[in-house]
Order: structure tokens, then sequence, then C-alpha cells
């Protein structure tokens, strides 16, 4: 009976001491976990002022971008319209400006059925129209596409050729454009002819 109740005392006392052993360990483990929920929630927070700052200057950049992209497209249509304006003009020395040293012109047209590719130099050519009244070489284009990536532009634009106000022809000139110490000018001019159909 004795070693009963020695053994039931015994039983009570590891229970008391084992209860708030139990306690300690559960609150500490509801302090790291608290801890860790508030590391996890600053971290967010700081993941999502850095996602909005980076939200943020990206739209300044996009906002910046279109005016930097007109201002640039502007100065290649500039610079292949001065060679329409040399051309009804009749002013050869606009035309050589419109050119880099090194441009190459070219036309395409059918010769006994095969597609030809005709060269001719830009002195040649600006010798031509320096032969023709003003008014007389009037090339009017519209330009379809334009796409620029650092010096280098590509035109795309369909014509109508005007000779003493009367079409002439039409097709489309293929401009490939350099950027020369901050001057836009033709280094590659490629066109198509055919009489019809003109618009």
């Amino acid at each position: 009976m004795i070693n009963k109740i020695f053994t039931t005392m015994v039983a009570l006392c590891a229970t008391f001491v084992y209860m708030p052993a139990v306690a300690q360990s559960q609150t500490g483990a509801q302090f790291q976990a608290g801890a860790q929920s508030q590391a996890v929630a600053q971290s967010q927070a700081v993941a999502q002022f850095q996602a909005g700052s980076q939200s943020q200057a990206g739209a300044q950049s996009q906002a910046v971008a279109p005016a930097q992209s007109r201002a640039a497209e502007d100065s290649v249509k500039a610079a292949v319209n001065l060679l329409f304006t040399g051309m009804i003009q009749s002013d050869p020395t606009l035309i050589r400006q419109s050119f880099t040293d090194s441009a190459i012109l070219q036309t395409i047209f059918e010769k006994e059925g095969t597609t030809v590719a005709r060269l001719e130099s830009v002195e040649d050519f600006a010798r031509a129209i320096s032969r023709m009244g003003k008014g007389d070489a009037d090339e009017r284009i519209r330009i379809d596409v334009l796409r620029i990536d650092g010096p280098l532009a590509t035109v795309w634009a369909p014509y109508s050729f005007y000779y003493k106000g009367k079409l002439n022809h039409c097709g489309v000139d293929s401009f490939q454009m350099l950027l020369v110490n901050g001057v836009w000018k033709i280094q590659y001019l490629i066109d198509t002819r055919r009489k019809q159909p003109c618009q």
C-alpha cells in the first residue's frame, strides 16, 4: 500500500514538473513563430516597395522614351525629305548632302523577263536632276514604316513620281539611314518602279 502511494506521489510530481516545461516550450515556439511571421511581413513589405519603385521608374522611363523616339523619327524624316526637296528644286547640292560619302543607289526593274537591280552613283543622279527645271521632278512619298536602332534607321515609303505635273510612275523607296556626326544621311536607297497600278 505504501509503495502504491509513493508511486502515485512520484507520478504527480513528475506531471507538475513536466507541465511548466511544456508551457514554456509552447510559449517559446509561439514567440519564434511570431518573430518569423513578422520577418516575413517585413520582407514582403520591402519587396512590394521595391516593386513599386521599379514600376514607377519604368513608367517614368516609358514617358521619356516616346518623346525621344519622336524626336529621332522627325530627324530621320527630315533627312529623307531633304532629298526630295533637292529634286523638286533641281538642286544638286541638296541631293549630295542627303547621302553619305559611300552611299549606294539602286533601281529594280524587269529586263527580258529578269529582275535587275541597276546601280547608279549619287553624282550621276544629282547631275541628271540638275538638268531638269525647278518643279519638274516631284516625288511624293508616304512613310509607312520607320524603325530606328541607335545609328541605323530603316524607312519604307511608297511614292508617286510626277514629271512636269503629270504622274510618270510609282513604286516603293526603301532607305537605310546612317547617323553620321549627329546627322542622318542616306546610306542605301533602292526603289521599285512601275507605270501601273498607281494610286
